[in-house]
């Protein structure tokens, strides 16, 4: 059996990974990036959680530039005008200069915020993070309403999060405008850590369906 390095989680460590991005896995796409020194042209807008174990471009196997990315705790998009800043400015700079074609949001299994929106009270002592999570409130309160199985309340707060953030999503002036001009697609993603599968809301019945079945779905199947 071979012995896995054992991971270096020092500040040194990044500087060598640096050092060998630089050395050895740059040179090999340098015509690449030498193409993107010009200028960037994503075709996806991809929203997702700050969660260590996401890694988008790993999860959607794409290169550099293909994704435009933003992460913050529970791949949350407020509605516009309610909370003006930062995702707010990349989600109009991405939909109205970069003209992305598709935007996706994800979430994924285990996701911190959604516990935290769980349990406030393990929220207290980190004010700002409680307070940006009434961002997803809704998304609880809906699955409450459902009178939810304990089990799969994670799982069920997870997805209903998803669909909420779609729609405020949707409250942007610049997505609304695409959406008009047929210029956009938006979609929601679930991706479970501990299997590596998504699971893809489906817009015509408003569940999550297996990758297999979505991808039929978009090929017209």
């Amino acid at each position: 059996m071979t012995q896995e390095t054992p991971r270096d989680d020092s500040l040194l460590g990044l500087l060598r990974g640096v050092e060998d991005f630089s050395a050895n896995v740059f040179p090999e796409t340098q015509q690449l990036f030498s193409e993107l020194a010009e200028g960037q042209s994503p075709h996806t807008l991809f929203i997702t959680c700050a969660d260590s174990r996401v890694v988008p471009e790993m999860i959607t196997q794409t290169q550099p530039g293909d994704l435009f990315v933003c992460r913050n705790i529970g791949n949350i998009v407020p509605g516009y005008g309610e909370m003006l800043g930062g995702v707010s400015a990349v989600v109009e700079f991405a939909v109205a200069v970069l003209r992305v074609r598709h935007v996706v949001i994800c979430g994924h299994s285990d996701c911190g915020a959604m516990k935290g929106l769980l349990n406030p009270d393990s929220l207290k002592a980190i004010p700002t993070v409680e307070a940006w999570l009434r961002n997803a409130a809704a998304a609880k309160s809906a699955v409450f309403a459902r009178a939810p199985e304990p089990a799969s309340v994670l799982k069920d707060v997870t997805q209903e999060n998803v669909r909420l953030q779609l729609a405020h999503l949707r409250t942007h002036p610049a997505v609304t405008a695409a959406l008009a001009n047929h210029a956009i697609t938006l979609q929601g993603w679930v991706y479970d850590i501990g299997d590596g599968t998504i699971a893809v809301l489906d817009k015509a019945s408003d569940q999550f369906i297996p990758l297999a079945e979505a991808i039929k779905k978009e090929n017209g199947a």
